[in-house]
């Protein structure tokens, strides 16, 4: 039988045949320890697959012979951690929040969980840093201007109930009417006006004009000096905060057509010890307000 191989004069090993440029490619074989290591990986791989959860199927996959679960070991790690940390959850459930902040170690404990809270179910509207959106109406948390009020009970219901949402019949609710039946020289008065109260950019003859618009028609919620009200969550238009933009053009939106923020209730989403963790976590990024007495929001809990 003839032997077709060619075999490379240079260095002696058979060539595939194929040619380039003159230039043969050799068929150089694979070292001995790669071979059996990729053998080695193939029979791990199979057994592996036979053990551990691995093909995926029509309603899952395969649990293994072995049954492990990533799902369970979160679980288990999970439970493990509540249960070294039972004693302060249960001290956090019920502390009076107005004097949390006294005992070091539980608030430092508060503040620590409610960072992942507040990293997992709020960071989505008020940003990871919690400075929160303009455009968008969702409030900045770390100043100190609160539009519910800000000591730590205020908070803990804001954050239990929420705003204007249909879930929760304790929710916080207040209402700003549209004032579209004003005329455009009306509206762009009572604009100009509000940008003087907080010393913004205005046009003084037509502010004195929108004084008294702003006075039949706003003074009653923002109050006649623009320093708003809590307990309407109406904001204060005479600092340097503003919820949906401070331009001319961004009052006269607010005016024309309101928009009004919404934020659902928390409390059967977390439990009333995350409530209260996210409420420390959250007091503490805006210069939170000291609790004056018992809060007569909510009882404590």
């Amino acid at each position: 039988m003839t032997d077709n191989r060619k075999i490379d004069p240079e260095t002696g090993t058979e060539t595939t045949g194929h040619s380039w440029d003159g230039i043969e490619e050799l068929n150089t074989p694979l070292p001995r320890w790669w071979l059996w290591t990729f053998y080695a990986t193939v029979i791990w791989g199979v057994i592996y697959t036979i053990l551990y959860p691995a093909w995926p199927m029509v309603s899952g996959a395969t649990t293994g012979l072995l049954g492990y679960s990533t799902r369970a070991e979160v679980a288990d790690e999970i439970e493990r951690v509540d249960l070294s940390n039972a004693d302060l959850t249960e001290s956090l459930v019920r502390v009076d929040l107005g004097v949390l902040e006294e005992n070091e170690k539980l608030h430092r404990f508060a503040v620590q969980a409610g960072r992942s809270v507040f990293a997992a179910n709020c960071s989505q509207c008020h940003g990871a840093g919690a400075g929160g959106v303009v455009a968008s109406g969702y409030p900045n948390l770390l100043d100190d201007d609160w539009l519910w009020g800000g000591t730590m009970e205020e908070i803990a219901y804001t954050v239990r109930h929420g705003i204007r949402n249909e879930e929760d019949p304790d929710a916080r609710f207040s209402e700003m009417p549209p004032f579209d039946w004003m005329e455009e020289a009306e509206l762009d008065a009572v604009a100009h006006f509000v940008r003087s109260l907080s010393k913004l950019k205005h046009d003084e003859s037509a502010a004195i004009e929108g004084a008294s618009l702003y006075a039949d028609n706003c003074s009653a919620c923002h109050d006649e000096n623009g320093l708003g009200d809590r307990e309407l969550g109406a904001p204060n238009l005479a600092d340097a905060i503003w919820l949906r933009g401070s331009s001319h053009d961004a009052i006269m939106r607010q005016l024309n057509a309101p928009r009004m923020g919404v934020m659902p209730p928390w409390q059967a989403r977390l439990g009333e010890a995350e409530v209260r963790a996210v409420t420390a976590y959250v007091h503490g990024l805006g210069g939170g307000e000291a609790d004056v007495g018992k809060s007569e929001v909510e009882p404590t809990q």
